[in-house]
């Protein structure tokens, strides 16, 4: 979610909680929940759209909205007129999952929310790169820092007016597959 997004609304600046990194951890140890930030990023949506999109049951869901909630990923917007004269209560992403380090342990959950979504994702749409590379120490800084500048480009761009919604997903890692494969014959790969 960009900060415009709660300009427009007239929200003011994002709930700040108290530092914990721990229960920012816990909170973001769940695949289901990254998928609801992902959900709430640009648009508010109540509990029971939440779980409508995600085939969950709203009572599921509602543990963990609040969980989302109390960590400050996840913010209530001011209750609405819902359905026959209900009160609603819509909820918007803060944006501060995009600036939450991950420990190592929380990339599992960042795979599969990645691979549910994709799942979901009509195969018309969706663009799959694997790329095999060998870099020097100096390599890998470059290639780290462009893809990092140019997410950070488009997390601070502006929402295009009636643009779709899409999705990245970057991973850059050891290739110990490749670094360890030894020969039928025992040798080690030749290094050029």
């Amino acid at each position: 979610m960009t900060t415009s997004t709660w300009r427009a609304l007239g929200l003011g600046a994002p709930p700040e909680p108290e530092p914990d990194p721990d229960a920012d951890a816990k909170a973001l140890a769940s695949a289901l929940r990254l998928r609801i930030l992902r959900l709430c990023l640009d648009e508010p949506r109540t509990n029971k759209e939440i779980a409508h999109a995600l085939g969950r049951n709203p009572g599921s869901v509602l543990h963990h909205v609040r969980t989302l909630v109390a960590r400050g990923f996840l913010a209530p917007l001011p209750e609405r007129d819902g359905p026959r004269g209900s009160r609603e209560v819509p909820y918007l992403a803060t944006g501060r999952s995009w600036l939450t380090p991950l420990a190592p342990s929380q990339y599992p959950v960042l795979v599969e929310a990645f691979v549910q979504e994709v799942a979901d994702a009509p195969a018309a749409t969706t663009q799959l790169v694997r790329l095999g590379l060998r870099l020097d120490q100096a390599g890998r800084e470059e290639l780290t820092e462009r893809v990092v500048a140019l997410f950070q480009e488009f997390a601070d761009r502006e929402p295009d007016p009636g643009g779709e919604p899409y999705a990245v997903f970057y991973a850059f890692y050891d290739d110990v597959q490749r670094r360890t494969a030894s020969r039928p014959d025992g040798s080690e790969p030749r290094r050029s």
